[in-house]
């Protein structure tokens, strides 16, 4: 089949799959499937181990997929920080940051362990290996996450928080991965990287994104208020202050990952900051006629911020989407019997119930959180993009061939898993927790 043929049923596919998740979501949604495990079997039925009509290999490929998982993974990242409308101060952040940075480490930890001892690796790959697996997913989690800002559920909250954060607290680990392998500069005694890569690439990301957010929310805001001609372009902001935040926060050696998530949480400040804590923009949105909605929302101290945060997260959701679709879809396709390791059939059953249970139990301890919501925090640790990106990330950064597809298979197969269980359990489970859990219990 000549490749003009092969790029025609590609249309014909990805157009026909959009179709039936447009038209049939609605019916979908009480069923025990999430769209990216349809995602991810259409993959696998057109890819390498079915028809064959897309090919891909996660080595020689490493650039391409790491650009791709790259973008859709930072337009997750602020999409997370825009629906996460609690105060900073308030309590309800420890247990996302607990998860985001103490489980994190426990993760990694227990990972590399396995990895040494179990796996063969050497020290360097096995942290390595710990950094790509340890971060839980923003983009496939979103079933779990908060439904819509001001959500102050501990468990969609705790979930979405850590997706948002560890996949740049993760970055420091792949770092000395990288660095016990000779691939990255760690300094003498590790110097470089405690000061660099950990004490100022971790706040420094933080500190970038939500300056860049909040005085951008705030230009915007301000030339809306002074030149109504300047309402709309929710579109191009949010790309800009995407793109704007990864790229400066990388230019000046912090984690992108976190300015982009933190970008979103300022961008959503201002909104709560001006409607106050007690009321939701969805609130102060419905007291207004729809036709008077735009002409109010270009001057009104209260009704702008609403409009601007409400847009950009609706565009966002809808990058992420698009985004879901083309990741899973490789992913399915790269899967094939040689990207499946023997060794997986008890590394995978060992990552899902026995290491995240305990690194989420010692991230939970102090918590408000019920017995059941720990026990949901423990189950819900989905793998997904980010742990793709990573590990293109290190391929590209001279990881080894031998060492590369070996943890290219295993990585792939715990996606996979994540994916298939995860997607099956997340319907009747939540289902089953909002209907036994009143909002005032969560």
């Amino acid at each position: 089949m000549d490749e003009t043929t092969v790029v025609t049923l590609w249309f014909v596919i990805i157009g026909l799959l959009l179709v039936v998740m447009a038209v049939g979501r609605t019916l979908l949604r009480p069923l025990p499937l999430s769209t990216p495990l349809l995602y991810l079997i259409v993959g696998i039925v057109f890819g390498e181990a079915g028809f064959e009509l897309l090919s891909i290999d996660p080595f020689d490929d490493a650039a391409l997929l790491e650009r791709l998982t790259e973008i859709a993974v930072i337009v997750s990242l602020f999409t997370a920080g825009l629906k996460l409308r609690v105060p900073l101060r308030d309590a309800a952040w420890r247990l996302p940051l607990s998860l985001a940075s103490l489980s994190m480490v426990v993760t990694v930890g227990l990972i590399t362990v396995t990895g040494y001892y179990g796996l063969g690796l050497t020290l360097g790959a096995a942290v390595l290996f710990g950094a790509v697996l340890a971060p839980t997913d923003p983009v496939l989690a979103s079933d779990v996450q908060v439904t819509e800002p001001g959500d102050r559920d501990h468990l969609r909250f705790a979930l979405t928080g850590e997706a948002g954060l560890n996949d740049g607290t993760a970055f420091p680990f792949l770092m000395l991965g990288l660095g016990l392998m000779g691939h990255h500069e760690l300094g003498e005694n590790w110097s470089r990287w405690w000061l660099v890569d950990v004490a100022w690439a971790i706040p420094g990301g933080l500190v970038i994104g939500f300056a860049l957010g909040t005085a951008i929310g705030m230009l915007v805001l301000y030339l809306r208020r002074r030149y109504p001609s300047a309402m709309g372009g929710e579109d191009f902001l949010a790309m800009g202050l995407i793109a704007l935040s990864y790229g400066l926060a990388l230019l000046l050696h912090t984690y992108g990952f976190l300015a982009v998530f933190a970008a979103g949480l300022a961008m959503r400040k201002i909104e709560e900051q001006a409607v106050g804590h007690d009321r939701s923009p969805q609130e102060v949105l419905e007291e207004v006629a729809t036709d008077d909605l735009e002409e109010r929302a270009a001057t009104d101290e209260t009704l702008a911020p609403a409009v601007m945060t409400r847009s950009l997260l609706h565009f966002n959701e809808q990058l992420e989407r698009v985004g879901e679709v083309g990741i899973m879809l490789l992913v399915g396709a790269m899967i094939s019997t040689r990207y499946l390791p023997v060794v997986a059939l008890w590394f995978v059953p060992l990552l899902f119930l026995v290491i995240r249970p305990i690194a989420a139990a010692i991230g939970v301890l102090g918590s408000e959180t019920t017995r059941v919501q720990r026990g949901f925090i423990s189950w819900f640790g989905v793998r997904g993009i980010g742990s793709i990106y990573y590990l293109m990330f290190a391929v590209v950064h001279g990881l080894e061939e031998a060492t590369a597809r070996e943890l290219i298979g295993l990585t792939l197969t715990v996606i996979a898993t994540s994916v298939v269980i995860h997607g099956i359990s997340v319907t009747p489970m939540m289902s089953w927790y909002n209907q036994h859990y009143r909002p005032e219990e969560r």
